[in-house]
């Protein structure tokens, strides 16, 4: 295909995949779920699950092995311009109030479903293929467990905004707790990639520019306030570019250390400074990047998953107990810890069903995974059935216990037996 063909080529395929993506958005409106969900079901079914086994022809010539990777550079940029938001959306006074409760079930919620994954990737490794060749089994093992453990900290909160739960007591303590596994979560995946790249220089290279990172941003801190005295004198528009190019470099030179992109503009987003002024240049990059961009990553991830890969016994039992244990571990061990740290029943298993959600995030990790070589397509496929699932299954859940809660408040209260 030609430069002058890959034109009309991206132009289709983007019509294709924004208008997928809003169609089943709208069809899994009423049934509850945000509209994230309805992206990443759309991105499957443009890839060889689905379109690919209808009509193997047309999704060859929508999606054209050429086009991919301009999809995938497009998607990038959706992506990099969300994990911003979402680490500028990461707030530490939220555990002021909640800390107590909100660290120990982050760190349950990480470390139990990191257990316990790293452990079912360490016996399903005899009698599954799971990895590429040259990836070591701990490094798989690790990396299974690190996506387990995972939460959807942005769909989290757009789920709490969207039902009014922000002022709740487990709104804010899922929120706290959500924004700590995220942050845990990336440097835990950072990791994990530094000892893929099979060689000191690698991993000393990831240090020592981990490092240089921590101490770019622990000056951008210090300089904040003067940087919003400079900032207050821009356009919005001068500020929108400044933020832009600040973000661009920042995920481009953690992509070069080896800890790519996405970590980069996370923590340039923790660390960016609150003031209206940003605000309003911040928020001027999220409805291009969240409705244009974004959904063209969940088309890659879709053209990348095989369904098909998982047809045999093996590998169909090794992804019902990856299911199984990133519900139990994360559900059970956040619903627990809230329990003994004396949350009500009621609180405690709402934070538990929404720090189970994996989502987007998830699937982040998994391409990441995926392009640093650490991730086979049929491993690839088994992760994305374990972010479609939990996630699909959060709004059901606070629904139901909604229900249950009324219908317990609605029942009489019982007749005391006289005496005989």
């Amino acid at each position: 295909m030609s430069t002058t063909e890959l034109g009309p080529a991206f132009f289709l395929a983007v019509a294709v995949i924004l208008t997928t993506c809003r169609l089943v958005g709208w069809l899994l409106r009423y049934l509850g779920q945000p509209p994230v969900v309805g992206e990443m079901v759309a991105g499957v079914a443009l890839g060889p699950s689905m379109l690919g086994l209808i009509a193997p022809g047309a999704e060859e010539a929508l999606f054209p092995q050429e086009l991919r990777p301009i999809l995938y550079v497009a998607g990038q940029i959706g992506l990099v311009a969300f994990m911003f938001l979402a680490g500028y959306e990461f707030r530490t006074d939220r555990l002021s109030s909640v800390g107590r409760i909100a660290v120990p079930v982050s760190a349950a919620g990480i470390a139990i479903p990191l257990v316990l994954g790293v452990g079912l990737a360490t016996v399903a490794h005899n009698w599954v293929d799971i990895y590429p060749d040259g990836i070591s089994p701990l490094v798989g093992a690790l990396f299974i467990g690190v996506t387990l453990a995972i939460t959807a900290f942005p769909m989290l909160a757009r789920i709490i905004n969207e039902r009014g739960l922000t002022n709740t007591r487990f709104g804010s303590v899922s929120l706290a707790a959500g924004a700590l596994d995220d942050a845990v979560a990336w440097i835990m995946l950072a990791a994990v990639l530094s000892m893929a790249g099979g060689g000191m220089g690698t991993f000393a290279l990831a240090a020592v520019g981990t490092v240089g990172l921590g101490v770019f941003l622990a000056v951008f801190v210090r300089l904040r306030p003067k940087a919003l005295d400079w900032a207050r004198r821009l356009t919005e528009e001068h500020a929108l570019l400044v933020i832009v190019l600040v973000l661009f470099i920042a995920a481009w030179y953690t992509d070069r250390i080896g800890l790519y992109a996405v970590f980069g503009a996370f923590s340039l987003g923790v660390a960016f400074p609150r003031d209206p002024v940003v605000t309003r240049a911040v928020r001027a990059i999220e409805p291009v990047s969240r409705i244009v961009f974004l959904p063209l990553f969940f088309a890659y991830s879709g053209l990348n998953t095989d369904f098909t890969l998982l047809s045999g016994g093996n590998m169909l039992l090794f992804t019902a107990a990856c299911v199984l244990v990133a519900v139990v571990s994360k559900f059970g061990a956040c619903w627990a810890t809230a329990r003994l740290l004396g949350e009500p029943p009621d609180v405690a298993i709402r934070v538990g069903t929404l720090m189970n959600a994996r989502g987007l995030m998830q699937l982040i990790a998994i391409n990441v995974g995926l392009a640093a070589g650490i991730t086979s397509p049929a491993l690839f496929g088994v992760l994305v059935i374990v972010a479609l699932v939990t996630t699909v299954m959060t709004s059901p859940l606070l629904t139901l216990w909604d229900r249950l809660d009324r219908g317990r408040t609605r029942e009489p209260a019982p007749v005391p037996e006289t005496a005989a």
